[in-house]
């Protein structure tokens, strides 16, 4: 009985150190776990996508520039406006919207491919809010661009009233 209680405290200090490195190793492992894991829900903005955002270099007029919110829509070059667009080699572009009923504005931003669970989208980076991006469906053939945005992809002032409102875009660009 003697040699029983003597192996059992022999045992105790070794069971204690076991136990300590178990906990240890199983925190590591979850940590390793977690900072090793590849996340395809990340999202990735590049310029090199379905075609490099440099091929959009140079000068663009639209054809279409159609502003949508719920039954109101309005096609800035079909009411007799003009839709022009600059772009970088870099993906930086200006667009400027001269509507024919009141002053013409400019807005810009950056074009980049967010790439998503292995699929390319285009999208905008907006100057107004550099902390988002917009994607929008495209097609592209060397000399027309076509963009269409979703709901909130885009802002127009429909009643001439001084303030924008969020609505969705359709663009067709032709190169110039």
């Amino acid at each position: 009985m003697n040699t029983f209680i003597k192996r059992k405290c022999s045992l105790l200090p070794k069971t204690i150190a076991m136990k300590q490195f178990i906990y240890i190793f199983l925190i590591s492992m979850i940590s390793l776990t977690f900072s090793c894991n590849t996340d395809d829900d990340e999202d990735v903005l590049i310029k090199d996508g379905r075609f490099p955002i440099s091929e959009l270099t140079g000068t663009w007029e639209a054809s279409k520039a159609q502003f949508s919110v719920n039954t109101t829509s309005v096609d800035v070059v079909d009411e007799g406006g003009t839709v022009n667009m600059s772009v970088q080699a870099n993906g930086r572009f200006t667009l400027t919207l001269d509507p024919i009923d009141r002053n013409a504005y400019t807005v810009s931003g950056e074009m980049f491919w967010e790439e998503w669970q292995e699929t390319f989208y285009f999208a905008i980076v907006w100057d107004d809010d550099k902390d988002n991006w917009d994607t929008y469906g495209h097609t592209y053939d060397g000399t027309t661009l076509s963009l269409n945005g979703g709901t909130n992809t885009g802002e127009y002032d429909f009643n001439n009233d001084g303030d924008m409102e969020p609505c969705s875009v359709h663009f067709i660009f032709v190169r110039s």
